[in-house]
């Protein structure tokens, strides 16, 4: 059953072709610098606020993080956890994820079978998401223990994110991890498009609008920055992120 937030993420996408989220690592900033962002980006054109990082945050400090943003916009926030520690009762969802290509049984299902009934207790609205790590892969590959997908085995990457739809995710993410020199190029995003019928998102690597341009233009539903509004310059960067975007789809 397909809730509000995943609803008004589809209804975004259907309109405008494609958005962008901004992602907020807990463990990088305050509540107060969190909420400062979140306002920024969401005035800035960003569609959600996405929570989560690679490395692990106290429950506390992240559930102050996701209410004091919850205070300061009306656009939906989304848990992007990294394990049971990173679900948070205040948040509106939470992207409910597998690493599909982890060769640790505990982050294709085993977090997940602990995370559950929290997120039933929460009352969070679970998004099924296939989650795939490319290229250098960051922190993210590391702690997740992933094999990613080379940047020129675009065939692996269809590969992938076609089992993650059949096994019924919803939404699938080409990960190139956390301030990763290059972003998913776009012959593997074009390649993962034209094969799956769900939600493509892209993350990692993406600093300009040139570069949130190809990743439009070749077939990004979603795509995903968070280092970029690290540096204060927050209105800026995300403005000129969705620029791109929004040009890769006139």
């Amino acid at each position: 059953m397909v809730g509000a937030v995943e609803k008004y993420l589809l209804d975004r996408i259907n309109s405008e072709g494609s958005i962008h989220m901004t992602l907020i690592d807990p463990e990088k900033v305050t509540s107060l610098q969190a909420s400062a962002i979140a306002q920024k980006a969401s005035a800035s054109g960003t569609s959600a606020i996405m929570i989560g990082g690679s490395t692990f945050v106290s429950v506390k400090h992240l559930d102050a993080v996701v209410k004091n943003v919850k205070r300061v916009v009306k656009i939906p926030v989304i848990l992007f956890p990294n394990n049971v520690t990173s679900i948070s009762r205040y948040a509106d969802a939470i992207w409910f994820m597998s690493l599909i290509n982890s060769v640790d049984p505990y982050f294709l299902m085993g977090a997940q079978v602990l995370g559950a009934p929290l997120v039933k207790r929460y009352g969070l609205e679970p998004i099924p998401l296939g989650y795939i790590i490319v290229g250098e892969g960051g922190t993210a590959g590391i702690v997740g223990k992933a094999v990613p997908i080379p940047y020129d085995k675009p065939e692996l990457a269809v590969a992938h994110a076609l089992a993650g739809q059949y096994l019924g995710m919803r939404f699938i993410y080409l990960e190139a991890g956390s301030g990763a020199k290059k972003p998913v190029p776009q012959e593997m995003i074009r390649a993962v498009r034209h094969c799956i019928d769900v939600p493509l998102i892209v993350g990692g690597g993406i600093k300009s609008r040139a570069q949130a341009l190809a990743a439009a233009s070749a077939g990004a539903d979603i795509i995903v920055t968070g280092n970029v509004v690290e540096n204060g310059q927050v209105k800026d960067k995300v403005s000129e992120i969705v620029d791109g975007i929004r040009s890769g789809k006139s």
